[in-house]
């Protein structure tokens, strides 16, 4: 029975093929975005992986439907499985926002669901890190953010050779809109932040087209994308990073815009430099979703960014930055006289308690086959009890032992 298109099978280290994912290399993604979002002072949430239908079409609108995996279940309730996590933040944010001091600062790592068109980078389900922050407006809450998303990077070893941060604002090209447009075009401002978003996919004379229908000249719109004046917002931005040390890892580029009927100020992505992958992450401020979300009752201000685990692995695999995934197993409990099992065991019991990973002959088998065995879990030592109160212990890199009481060896052992 295979698995369904889109989805991925994880197996544990060596893998038995290249059409199976690493369980090992996903957990240490794991690893490494909850021990940096735990450094900048980021608390962990989860929710269900299943929601209502009009959490998502409410924040998305109706077209969203067609990417969802949604259906009627057995309460004829409609739902959906999540397809982004931000929704279900500010569902919960708003439900218990008096609970909590602001700025509120939560990450998590869900599996999102997208019924959608495979492609390289992109699959029909992917986990993500998810980092926001609820309840403060000013631009230093984008720096932090925008800090985070750099450190978490530089914790997989990439370093400014291999990923940029184009930082962008919806105000400026509001701003710009605004400035430029004949006053009975002004409810056409959506149309025109479709054709910005789609600059870099679609032919310049198609382009040139649609922004001269609005009044706009395709050479206005691209030298005011390469003057790439900052804003004050993105201004103070650049400057909260560049007194970090962190103000190379970052450009201005207004062609990122992003979510139109979502994002509305600061926006930025970060992109592999050397231009051979998808965007690695993104994100920006979404200061109405937890006022839309709670029908009004709750207003809070907003930011965030998500970074999913395919690109990220792919960037990972093709810098070489992936580490060896071996078993770690620490002792290899050899058992050569089955009258000692009980008290290996025990020994086994021990050490696992004191926090040692331990392997052992579940079954009785020859000594050397034990040990070959020790030798291919590549374990640091082997622990061999010899009487009711003494155990042998060999460090299989330096081959020196030590016999040692039962209540030392964990001690000897570190």
């Amino acid at each position: 029975m295979e698995r369904l298109p889109g989805f991925r099978d994880f197996y544990p280290e060596p893998l038995p093929h290249q059409d199976v994912w690493s369980a090992d290399a996903r957990q240490y993604i794991f690893d490494k975005w909850r021990e940096t979002a735990r450094r900048y002072n980021f608390r962990e949430y989860d929710g269900p992986p299943l929601e209502p239908l009009e959490l998502f079409t409410t924040k998305s609108g109706e077209e969203i439907v067609g990417q969802l995996y949604n259906f009627t279940d057995k309460g004829e309730r409609a739902v959906s499985l999540r397809p982004e996590m931000t929704p279900t933040l500010a569902r919960m944010v708003a439900a218990h926002e008096r609970s909590y001091k602001k700025p509120i600062k939560w990450f998590a790592l869900p599996q999102l669901f997208r019924y959608e068109r495979q492609q390289k980078g992109r699959l029909r389900e992917h986990f993500q890190f998810n980092a926001d922050i609820i309840g403060e407006s000013d631009p230093a809450a984008d720096a932090e953010l925008i800090a985070l998303l750099i450190d978490t990077l530089r914790a997989f070893g990439l370093t400014e050779q291999d990923f940029v941060i184009r930082l962008s604002s919806r105000n400026a090209w509001q701003e710009f809109f605004q400035g430029s447009i004949p006053p009975d075009y002004s409810m056409r401002e959506y149309e025109f932040f479709q054709i910005i978003d789609k600059l870099e996919r679609t032919p310049k004379e198609e382009s040139e087209k649609k922004l001269s229908a609005l009044g706009f000249s395709l050479a206005d719109v691209n030298q005011f994308i390469e003057s790439g004046q900052p804003t004050a917002e993105l201004e103070n931005i650049l400057q909260n990073l560049a007194a970090r040390g962190l103000g190379s890892f970052v450009k201005i580029d207004y062609r990122v815009i992003r979510g139109l009927a979502y994002y509305t100020g600061v926006v930025f992505e970060a992109f592999d430099a050397k231009g051979e992958f998808r965007a690695i992450a993104g994100g920006g401020r979404y200061d109405n979703l937890v006022k839309l979300i709670s029908g009004g009752k709750v207003n809070l201000p907003a930011l965030g960014f998500g970074m999913g685990d395919v690109v990220l692995l792919e960037i990972l695999k093709a810098r070489g930055l992936l580490p060896k995934f071996d078993a770690n197993v620490d002792v290899f409990v050899l058992i050569e006289d089955e009258i000692l099992r009980a008290p290996s065991l025990k020994l086994i019991q021990e050490l696992r308690a004191a926090g040692f990973a331990v392997e052992y002959p579940l079954t009785p088998a020859k000594p050397d086959k034990q040990f070959k065995r020790a030798q291919e879990l590549k374990a640091a030592f082997t622990a061999k009890v010899e009487s009711e109160s003494y155990v042998r212990i060999r460090n299989l890199k330096s081959r020196d032992e030590i016999v040692a009481g039962f209540a030392d060896a964990a001690n000897h052992l570190r």
